[in-house]
């Protein structure tokens, strides 16, 4: 049996957000923090981990990370909010201000771009 892998959400210092996956987000988390993680994290230490999505493997975790990545900052932050059977290519097509989380509307995607 395969251990799930992760697509995680971290937000900077600067404000930046970061998107990786990993089969163990505390570690990965923990290494961002000490310097240790990416290039990325390491000018730009992490603040908060926002979320993580479970996937049942490494594959789908990148082509979730990989989509992600073309999100608006808004989208990127609903799609980890959302209830965990939304597709990243659910959100694709969505209007940014109309995404829905729940518990959370994200109706200013202004503040969010």
């Amino acid at each position: 049996m395969t251990r799930p892998w992760f697509l995680y959400l971290i937000e900077c210092t600067n404000g930046a957000l970061y998107a990786g996956i990993s089969n163990d987000v505390a570690a990965r988390y923990a290494a961002h923090e000490r310097g240790k993680g990416a290039r990325f994290t390491r000018a730009n230490p992490p603040r908060k981990l926002i979320g993580a999505r479970e996937f049942p493997d490494h594959a789908s975790a990148a082509r979730a990370e990989y989509a992600l990545k073309q999100f608006s900052r808004t989208k990127k932050i609903a799609f980890l909010l959302a209830a965990p059977d939304t597709h990243a290519d659910t959100l694709a097509d969505t209007p940014a201000d109309t995404l829905e989380a729940p518990g959370v509307t994200l109706n200013c995607a202004a503040a969010f771009e």
